[in-house]
C-alpha cells in the first residue's frame, strides 16, 4: 500500500475533512489499488463493479461496495443515497479490444452510455473533480513521433478506441459547458500483482503463469514489437498526484489529458528474457503467426505529468520481480 502522501480537504479550523470518493471498477487489478491509495490517504471509498472481470478478493475491506454496472440504475441511487462525491475516479469499462471489434455495440453501452449515467450524476451533483482513464495505446493508434505525446493524432483502430476518444470528447463539453472539473489519464501497458494471468491478461501475467507451471512461452510475430511497460504502483501516484493538482482550463481536448508510462520501449524478446531471469527459471520460447491488427510499436512521453513532480520510480525489473512473486504466491496455494 502507498504511502498517505496527499492530503484531503482542510475544514476552517484547520481540521482534514475525508473526501467522498467514488471508483469505479475498484474490484480490478489496476482501479483496486488506486482505491486503496485514497484510503490510506484517509478518505472515504465507495467502489461500484459488476465483477464481470473484478475479483471480491480485490476489494480494500474499508471500502463501501455496490455490485452493479456504472450502466445501471444503481449508479444515481448510490449518488443520492451519498449525497453525491468529492473525487469520482472512472476505472470500469469493457477493455477487451477484440470483443469490441466482435460486438462494438455492447462495448458502446458501457464505455458510451456507463460512462454518461455517471457524469450525468457528476454534472447534478457537483463532483468537485473526474478522473478518467483512457487509453495511450489505442487512442494514438500506429504513432509517428515516440515516445508519443499527448497532441499526437487521434486515430483508434478498434470500437474500444474509439469509445475511450469519444469518452474525452464528452468530458471535454462537460468541462466547457457545465464547469465540470476533470483530467483523463491515457494508460500505457499497466503490469503488477493483482493481475489476473487466467482473464482477461496483459502479457506479462499471461508468462508469469506459464513460467511457473514450466510451460513455454508463444510470441506472436517476432519478438520486436514494443511497448511502454509500467508498474502499477508507479500509475497510482499519478492518479494521486492528478487528483490534487491544481488543472487550467481547456482549451483543447489535449489540455486536460496526461500520459502515464515510463517512456522506454521494451520488446516482448527483450521481456521474456528479462522476467525469466527474474523468475530464476527458464523455458522454450516459440513464435507464432503474427497478430492481425496489433500496434508494432508504442510508448508514451509523460513530460506532462512529470511536471506535476511524478516520474516512474519502479524498474521494469523490480516490478516484474515483484509481478512473479504475487503470481507464484497464488498460484502455489
Amino acid at each position: 500500500m502507498l504511502r498517505a502522501i496527499y492530503s484531503s480537504s482542510i475544514d476552517r479550523k484547520g481540521m482534514r475533512v475525508p473526501r467522498k470518493v467514488l471508483v469505479t471498477g475498484g474490484a480490478g487489478f489496476i482501479a483496486s489499488h488506486v482505491a486503496e491509495a485514497y484510503l490510506a490517504n484517509g478518505d472515504r471509498v465507495w467502489i461500484v463493479d459488476d465483477l464481470s472481470t473484478g475479483k471480491r478478493a480485490n476489494l480494500p475491506a474499508a471500502a463501501e461496495f455496490v455490485e452493479a454496472g456504472i450502466e445501471s440504475a444503481a449508479v444515481p441511487e448510490l449518488f443520492d443515497k451519498v449525497g453525491g462525491f468529492d473525487i469520482v475516479n472512472l476505472h470500469a469499462a469493457q477493455i477487451d479490444v477484440r470483443k469490441s471489434v466482435d460486438d462494438p455495440r455492447h462495448d458502446a453501452r458501457i464505455n458510451i452510455d456507463g460512462l454518461l449515467n455517471v457524469l450525468e450524476c457528476c454534472r447534478k451533483q457537483r463532483v468537485q473533480r473526474v478522473l478518467f482513464v483512457s487509453s495511450g495505446g489505442v487512442v494514438y493508434g500506429e504513432p509517428e513521433q515516440r515516445p508519443t505525446p499527448e497532441t499526437a493524432p487521434k486515430l483508434p483502430l478498434s470500437p474500444y478506441g474509439v469509445t475511450k476518444l469519444s469518452a474525452e470528447q464528452y468530458l471535454f463539453y462537460y468541462h466547457k459547458i457545465h464547469g465540470l472539473e476533470y483530467a483523463a489519464l491515457r494508460y500505457a501497458n499497466i503490469f503488477g500483482p493483482r493481475q489476473d494471468p487466467h482473464g482477461e491478461a496483459g502479457v506479462v501475467a499471461i508468462f508469469c503463469s506459464r513460467i511457473l507451471a514450466g510451460q513455454g512461452l508463444t510470441i506472436y510475430g517476432d519478438g520486436e514489437q514494443t511497448r511502454d511497460y509500467t508498474f502499477v504502483e508507479d500509475v497510482v501516484r499519478a492518479n494521486m498526484a492528478v487528483t490534487e493538482a491544481p488543472l487550467e482550463k481547456a482549451r483543447t481536448l489535449d489540455d486536460r489529458a496526461f500520459n502515464v508510462g515510463t517512456g522506454k520501449e521494451t520488446s516482448v524478446n527483450e521481456l521474456a528474457d528479462v522476467l525469466m531471469t527474474a523468475a530464476g527459471r527458464r523455458v522454450m520460447v516459440s513464435h507464432a503467426a503474427e497478430r492481425a491488427g496489433e500496434l508494432r510499436h508504442s510508448s508514451l512521453s509523460s513530460a506532462r505529468l512529470r511536471k506535476l513532480g511524478w516520474e516512474p520510480q519502479v524498474s521494469l525489473q523490480e516490478g516484474l520481480r515483484s509481478t512473479y512473486t504475487f503470481i507464484a504466491a497464488k498460484e502455489t496455494r
